[in-house]
């Protein structure tokens, strides 16, 4: 009689003698674990997700009621997966909160191994700074803060500003180096003028004689009326993807990779009335409504969404988009660690 793969075997009462004896030593039976380990497909803890923005909101601006940016360090509310509780992950890999700065505010400088992402939601007038370098939000922008850089925000405008975060932390954690430290000093001193990342690096140049010296964009932010703009007039030209509309990756210059070693980012845009043909990844995927609405199915739920929502597709989930009218959608995935790793695989 054959047997299904790694199908767990009958356990006994010598078996059971057995393994209680064995645990002793701190040793377990794979044949008691096999099924779990080596699955027919991927297995993720992690389901799918939408956090509504108009029901988070609230939460977010009293959460400036409730604490001080200086004793907080940094406001967020973490997007917990809900079959993750606890664990501050929206994936497995993956980690993203909605961040609050308001008028007057500074967040400390500091840096950390983990790599990051904002993502501008709602306001104006704050900044992120790279070693010094000042970076004015808008909604839509994409701005990154890399491994191991000096990073600090502030707010010189005069309504509150969200943006969605997006990290490796967990990934890293799992891994195990985690290292994180605040600047000595009260202050980050005054770095390159502001802009002078995309002038430097954003016009497909670099400055004669620099070496790549790392995997990280050296543009660190990525305007969406820039974006916006691109996609457009390239949705005019291209084929639509029956997948994905028209989607775009932002890129590090240096390289033509993704913009950090462990995180991609795309924009992509959904014609009104667009209906998506099923895509499938080892990966993870959270997205990110900038404009329009619409829905996307994953596995055997439909989420609805529209300007300001986020939501999670966890890793070999099927989806597909719709949309209802115009739509424009940021997303950030771990897919580039699956392709170092030669472990990605789709169903394209």
């Amino acid at each position: 009689m054959s047997r299904a793969l790694h199908e767990k075997p009958a356990m006994t009462n010598t078996r059971a003698d057995f393994y209680g004896r064995m645990a002793e030593q701190h040793m377990t039976p794979l044949w008691e674990v096999l099924h779990t380990l080596l699955a027919t497909e991927p297995v993720t803890e992690a389901t799918p997700h939408k956090w509504d923005y108009d029901a988070c909101r609230p939460y977010i601006l009293e959460s400036a009621n409730v604490i001080s940016a200086e004793e907080a360090e940094r406001r967020v509310m973490v997007l917990e997966n809900p079959t993750l509780e606890g664990k501050s992950r929206i994936s497995e890999a993956l980690y993203a909160g909605l961040q609050l700065i308001m008028p007057g505010e500074v967040a400390p400088a500091h840096r950390h191994s983990p790599c990051a992402l904002r993502f501008i939601v709602e306001g104006s007038g704050a900044y992120t700074a790279l070693n010094g370098e000042k970076a004015y939000m808008e909604v839509g922008d994409l701005i990154l803060t890399p491994s191991w850089v000096w990073h600090d925000h502030g707010h010189d405008g005069d309504v509150p500003v969200v943006w969605l975060d997006g990290l490796d932390i967990p990934l890293v954690r799992d891994l195990g180096p985690v290292f994180a430290e605040p600047y000595p000093e009260a202050e980050f001193p005054t770095g390159r003028p502001t802009g002078d990342n995309m002038a430097r690096y954003g016009s497909n140049m670099r400055p004669f004689g620099e070496k790549v010296t790392s995997e990280n964009s050296p543009v660190f932010h990525y305007p969406y009326v820039e974006i916006r703009e691109t996609i457009d007039t390239v949705s005019k030209a291209q084929d639509m993807d029956a997948r994905h509309g028209y989607k775009l990756e932002y890129i590090n210059p240096h390289t033509g990779g993704p913009v950090m070693p462990t995180i991609a980012t795309y924009m992509q845009k959904l014609p009104k009335g667009f209906a998506g043909d099923d895509y499938q990844t080892t990966a993870a995927w959270v997205y990110h409504c900038v404009e329009g609405s619409g829905r996307t199915s994953i596995g055997d739920e439909t989420i609805e969404w529209k300007a300001k929502d986020t939501f999670v597709v966890p890793t070999w989930y099927k989806h597909r988009h719709e949309a209802d009218d115009d739509a424009f959608l940021f997303s950030f995935t771990d897919q580039p660690v699956h392709e170092k790793l030669g472990l990605f695989r789709d169903n394209m």
